[in-house]
């Protein structure tokens, strides 16, 4: 980091927005590979089919850890839209929009809109998601340290007849 000696080229962790995605830090790093396959994923209880968003490795219902992964969809429709064009926090550019989307009566979550306007999205509307880079992550293997790339998730409105831009 520029202008602190003792920082630079140092990764600040308390200033990252984003999670560890690689299998060293996250047990639940198969939910970022499918992301960048483009699938939208969560965990099943294979003991009592609860299925929990976001992914995890204890089932919140029965306590087991016999879970498998599956597939959500990765379309739905806005119920309610938040805009926020001033006090955006700090490494999130203005507007800031979100929004809680139902997906197909299969799960109902807050997310991230990105390309869009304000006040263009309105209840009721379609999005998809959306699969973009977040700065890669330093990671001490050996004696090596190793960046690795990352990728998250939001949620962008369907426009009809554009073609997808979204990373690999």
């Amino acid at each position: 980091m520029a202008g602190l000696k003792i920082l630079e080229g140092k990764y600040i962790a308390t200033m990252d927005l984003y999670p560890q995605e690689s299998r060293e830090f996250n047990r639940v790093y198969p939910f970022y590979e499918h992301l960048r396959q483009r699938r939208f994923t969560t965990t099943r209880c294979k003991g009592c089919d609860h299925e929990a968003f976001p992914p995890r490795v204890i089932c919140p219902n029965c306590l087991s850890e016999d879970l498998e992964w599956i597939d959500l969809p990765t379309t739905g429709r806005v119920e309610v839209v938040t805009e926020e064009e001033v006090g955006v926090p700090l490494g999130f550019e203005s507007p800031l929009i979100h929004a809680l989307i139902d997906l197909g009566g299969k799960l109902k979550l807050f997310s991230r809109i990105v390309h869009c306007q304000v006040g263009h999205l309105k209840e009721g509307d379609e999005v998809k998601l959306y699969v973009f880079p977040v700065d890669p992550v330093p990671i001490q293997m050996g004696k090596e340290t190793v960046l690795k790339d990352r990728v998250y998730y939001a949620f962008e409105p369907v426009k009809k007849g554009k073609s997808e831009n979204q990373v690999n």
